[in-house]
């Protein structure tokens, strides 16, 4: 699943290709990605003749903002978005198509058909769920050491847990929680309430430092992550745990292990991040 850097990543390279294009028709091949309204066709005589105004980032969300309406979408597994012009061939698993009025396309493409599209009044989004949802994204103000930790206090979970958790924080998801534990020697299965001030701390800068680190990388490219021009991310070569099994730690040598933790494969230097 595109976590936040592969979302970022997503964000910019399409608002090269997409600001300031009108939207003269849609297509929708697979109705159920449209989940606001539940009327696909209600979904696709709202569109023609908005422009696409700018795009913004939501934890692992695409917000494209038009004239009057925010379309709020979420990649799932594995939802892709790309131009080409129209008279290009659809792929085989191309669900959305919003034509635009110079003659090119943004294409939604999902092998698994998992991704979402919500379309909102504009103002409506962030009351409205999913994004009402969300806690702060990492890169948000109100995302403190000092939030970081109250929320630790409240829960009897384990940490790679609560940091999975997007209402807790938003855009965090299996790769980037695995490196940032490690970054900050902190053993997955320690319990958040146990955790010291100190430690939060530690998660909390660790967690900046990996997500700036990967935004800068591109992403990382695991399976099928590219972005919108078909670009590998690249941050898959910084990588320190996440699927590192069996690899050396490049810190202390000693080989790294995968777990199990609430359904999640999770990996981790037991040497360098000890229960304690």
């Amino acid at each position: 699943m595109p976590e936040l850097p592969e979302v970022e990543t997503i964000k910019e390279t399409l608002k090269q290709f997409v600001i300031n294009k009108t939207i003269s028709d849609v297509a929708v091949y697979w109705p159920t990605i449209i989940k606001r309204p539940e009327d696909a066709e209600q979904f696709k005589s709202l569109l023609p003749g908005q422009s696409i105004v700018d795009i913004h980032r939501r934890g692992k969300f695409l917000l494209f903002e038009l004239d009057d309406a925010i379309l709020v979408s979420h990649l799932r597994m594995e939802g892709k978005y790309s131009v080409h012009p129209s008279r290009e061939p659809v792929t085989k698993h191309t669900h959305v198509i919003f034509s635009f009025s110079n003659g090119e396309e943004l294409r939604y493409n999902d092998v698994r058909k998992f991704g979402t599209m919500h379309l909102f009044k504009k103002g409506d989004e962030l009351t409205n769920k999913p994004l009402n949802q969300l806690g702060p994204d990492p890169f948000d103000e109100t995302f403190t050491t000092d939030y970081l930790y109250k929320k630790l206090k409240k829960t009897e979970r384990v940490i790679k847990s609560v940091l999975l958790d997007q209402s807790i924080v938003a855009g965090l998801g299996n790769i980037y929680v695995d490196e940032t534990l490690f970054k900050a020697n902190i053993h997955p299965l320690r319990k958040a309430n146990k955790l010291k001030k100190k430690e939060a701390a530690a998660i909390w800068e660790a967690a900046i430092v990996t997500l700036r680190e990967a935004i800068t990388q591109g992403g990382t490219t695991i399976r099928s992550y590219v972005n919108s021009q078909g670009d590998m991310g690249m941050f898959q070569q910084e990588l320190f745990v996440y699927g590192q099994e069996n690899e050396p730690c490049k810190t202390c040598g000693k080989p790294i292990v995968k777990m199990k933790i609430g359904g999640r494969g999770t990996h981790v230097c037991v040497s360098c991040q000890k229960m304690k």
